[in-house]
């Protein structure tokens, strides 16, 4: 089993950022590729970001593409969501996932393992 603790969340003035992590413990001893989605109220759970094991290669949604950047620190067990020029759009609650393989992957039912969340708010 391995467990997934979001943190950095919070409320922030659009056009600004925050800097989200996620933080492994448990088995991890495996390659697993991690994943960043998101759920505003009302609406499903969707894809923001992926990074493989060796973290060469990313996946970025094209609504975020450009102010988003997902990146790791494998000695850390540390997945990190750096968002930038943040919009009210952006406003959901925000999931760490992890994927046993060492591939990134954009879709949901892909990730074994899920935080618990953490809420990101923009204000216009």
């Amino acid at each position: 089993q391995v467990q997934l603790v979001e943190s950095g969340g919070g409320l922030v003035q659009a056009g600004g950022s925050l800097r989200l992590s996620c933080a492994a413990s448990g088995r991890t001893l495996s390659p697993y590729a991690m994943g960043w989605f998101r759920q505003a109220p009302g609406k499903e759970r969707e894809f923001v970001a992926a990074i493989s094991w060796s973290g060469g290669t990313t996946h970025i949604s094209d609504s975020v593409k450009g102010r988003f950047t997902i990146s790791r620190d494998n000695a850390k067990k540390t997945v990190y969501l750096q968002m930038n020029s943040l919009k009210p759009e952006d406003t959901a609650v925000y999931y760490c996932a992890a994927r046993r393989s060492t591939y990134a992957s954009v879709a949901r039912e892909e990730y074994d393992y899920w935080g618990q969340g953490t809420q990101v708010t923009v204000s216009s």
